[in-house]
């Protein structure tokens, strides 16, 4: 589920004629053969169902909806231009004219048509120029240069954060995760946390987040890269192109597989929900696919938890069993709790027992947010979430 995480958009992406990776489509099983009476969902043959206790052996198929319009998100033969920083604009229109003034080519003197046989290689350099390049095309394509880092000096980190955590959308949670840290008062910066199994599944669950997720969270910040008007140019692409509304919402926002979301609830990420087809073993996550007389409210499927095969309560959920300590360093590498790990990371940062102290914080949705943008971004996660306030981070980066 971390190391080869899938979302909900699986099903689509099988169609890709390029795939960039080998996983196999996520299996659904349920109960029986009488596909009418069945609303529980495994993703193991040997779980039990809690209606009718049996092994859920039958397969259950998640459907994509009319494979006769062609294409995967949007309709076959669509045609459009992407310009070099990811802007997707409609051929022969103002902002392809206006593309090639811009760039100074004013007729075919000035410009060549090459074409290039594109793999997954190539689509992996795309990917992370895309990350801190204005020109992933060129970078990738023409140039052959080293993939760009991602975090830069210029990143105002403290802008993305603040853009991302105030205002009346970030609630006050009822409970909150407690970490310890241990902060060197000279260097003002967390050396190491001491934290339970909950803060370490909310970190570990950050790699289970789509692409399309975090980049709706950090739509306002101030990329190095490009891949954000990539994101853009999706809300803004006209819908007449995509196959159906339901097909751009997976790119807009992107959903978790049901049960993925384990601590995501403090950052809002949604699971997709699954209906079953009557008299089938078809599943949609589009409900215009199910009969329309009826409300989709009866064929909606609960799915057991991937990792217990039960329908355990969500506070048993999680990656790690618990209860246990860990250590986690300010750029996020985890270990089981150490005295000697410890105190090597006092040594390399060089930092003495007289200069350190500890506080407490507690984690909810705004500060949750606020170390999923550090993480992206940052070498510092712990420190620029908690430590740093954004017009703070906005001064030392400008220094």
């Amino acid at each position: 589920m971390l190391l080869l995480p899938c979302s909900a958009a699986d099903v689509h992406c099988k169609n890709l004629k390029l795939k960039i990776d080998n996983a196999e489509l996520t299996q659904y099983f349920r109960s029986g053969d009488n596909y009418n009476t069945h609303s529980w969902l495994s993703y193991h043959a040997t779980a039990c169902c809690p209606s009718c206790s049996s092994d859920m052996y039958s397969k259950a198929y998640v459907s994509v909806g009319d494979s006769q319009v062609g294409g995967v998100f949007v309709k076959k033969r669509t045609r459009v231009i992407i310009t070099d920083d990811l802007q997707v604009i409609p051929p022969l229109s103002a902002a392809s004219i206006s593309l090639f003034t811009k760039l100074g080519a004013t007729n075919s003197n000035t410009t060549e048509d090459l074409t290039f046989s594109i793999g997954v290689e190539q689509v992996l350099n795309l990917l992370v120029s895309s990350l801190g390049s204005k020109t992933p095309f060129t970078e990738t394509l023409l140039k052959h240069n080293p993939v760009p880092k991602v975090s830069s000096p210029n990143f105002n980190l403290g802008k993305c954060i603040e853009s991302q955590t105030s205002g009346a959308s970030i609630s006050e949670e009822k409970e909150n995760i407690s970490v310890k840290l241990i902060v060197s008062k000279s260097k003002d910066m967390v050396c190491y946390a001491e934290v339970q199994e909950d803060f370490v599944n909310l970190l570990f669950s950050l790699l289970t987040l789509p692409l399309g997720f975090i980049l709706k969270q950090m739509l306002d910040c101030p990329w190095k890269g490009c891949i954000d008007q990539l994101y853009s140019g999706v809300l803004d692409f006209d819908e007449k192109f995509f196959k159906s509304n339901h097909h751009k919402e997976f790119l807009s926002s992107p959903k978790l597989l049901p049960g993925f979301g384990y601590e995501n609830k403090l950052l809002g990420v949604e699971e997709a929900v699954y209906y079953r087809i009557p008299n089938s073993s078809k599943l949609v996550a589009d409900t215009s696919l199910l009969p329309s007389s009826t409300s989709p409210d009866p064929f909606k499927m609960k799915v057991l938890d991937p990792i217990s095969n039960s329908d355990q309560d969500d506070s048993d959920r999680g990656f790690l069993e618990g209860p246990a300590i860990f250590t986690v360093t300010d750029n996020l590498d985890v270990r089981p709790v150490s005295a000697t790990f410890q105190l090597s990371i006092l040594n390399d940062l060089k930092v003495s027992f007289s200069d350190i102290e500890d506080r407490t914080v507690l984690v909810g949705k705004k500060e949750a947010l606020r170390v999923l943008v550090a993480s992206f971004v940052s070498n510092s996660a712990l420190t620029n979430a908690f430590l740093r306030e954004p017009k703070e981070q906005a001064i030392k980066q400008e220094q």
